[in-house]
């Protein structure tokens, strides 16, 4: 991948509607080598796929968690899956270094729904606890792949802060 495929990558996930026409103008490239090159993109498999994106509190599930998960023992990352994977609240899982056995991201209607699905999640075999963290607002969303502001100090030389510092 190159700086023009990451472009394209960043462009696509603001919009993955977008034509080819459009990035091209936007990347200095015709819409057929724009094609070209998503068409590859996709073939390596650094674009897996396209999706709506919706937002759930608009979707009418406003209140969501972040979850530390805490396990028996040394329970498989594959058990600790089968948990939690069949809860629709659970919209993203992962395991983790440290005392939690994982992380989960938890969607829910309201905070009697948040407390259901914890009491839920609670019961599954091979769970001991879990402890919670209401998210109150979010500050901002980045979907992988997006490009990073200048503010962020990314892509400065030799590590540099936004400010030329070092």
């Amino acid at each position: 991948m190159d700086a023009i495929d990451e472009k394209i990558v960043a462009l696509l996930r603001e919009n993955a509607r977008r034509s080819f026409q459009d990035i091209g103008q936007r990347v200095s490239l015709s819409a057929p080598a724009v094609k070209r090159r998503v068409d590859r993109l996709q073939s390596d498999g650094v674009i897996a796929g396209y999706a709506a994106a919706v937002d759930p509190a608009a979707f009418g599930w406003p209140t969501h968690a972040v979850v530390e998960l805490y396990c028996q023992g040394r329970m498989p990352a594959s058990e600790v899956r089968d948990a939690v994977a069949h809860h629709p609240e659970v919209v993203a899982a992962y395991t983790v270094a440290g005392e939690a056995s994982a992380i989960l991201h938890v969607r829910a209607r309201d905070t009697a729904h948040l407390e259901l699905t914890l009491e839920r999640i609670r019961h599954a075999p091979g769970v001991t606890r879990t402890q919670t963290q209401v998210v109150l607002s979010t500050l901002f969303e980045r979907p992988f792949g997006a490009q990073p502001t200048p503010a962020s100090g990314y892509g400065n030389a030799a590590g540099a802060g936004s400010d030329g510092s070092t």
